[in-house]
């Protein structure tokens, strides 16, 4: 099916998306942070991208800008649990940087799936 990269620090999360995109057909690469995720996506076949945005080392929003920059035609689903300071809408400003879809966590899989399909292209 497709490539997909799945940038996300907590573990548990990332083999839960893993395991079911993989169940999908999708090939996944995995990264703990953006600047894992950059090289990844850089050096892999990725045809679309779903990042945390609160990780260590590179943040999310900062991984989207950055991955923008290089490739503008990218699709980015971003997903957050909440953030740090308890203000700003941080998932807006994902989209804002560029992300097609966005997810507050916990979110239903069928949902995130249906996003993945659609930036796919897949009926």
């Amino acid at each position: 099916m497709a490539g997909i990269l799945v940038i996300e620090d907590d573990p548990q999360v990332r083999e839960f998306l893993t395991e079911l995109l993989r169940r999908e057909g999708h090939l996944v690469t995995e990264a703990a942070d953006g600047r894992q995720g950059i090289h990844a996506y850089r050096n892999n076949e990725i045809d679309l991208i779903i990042t945390d945005l609160f990780m260590p080392v590179k943040e999310g929003l900062e991984t989207i800008i950055d991955l923008r920059k290089e490739y503008p035609d990218l699709k980015i689903i971003a997903i957050s649990g909440g953030n740090r300071d308890g203000k700003g809408d941080y998932l807006r400003a994902a989209q804002l940087c560029g992300a097609q879809h966005i997810f507050h966590k916990p979110f239903e899989k069928n949902a995130l799936l249906a996003a993945v399909n659609q930036l796919l292209a897949i009926p």
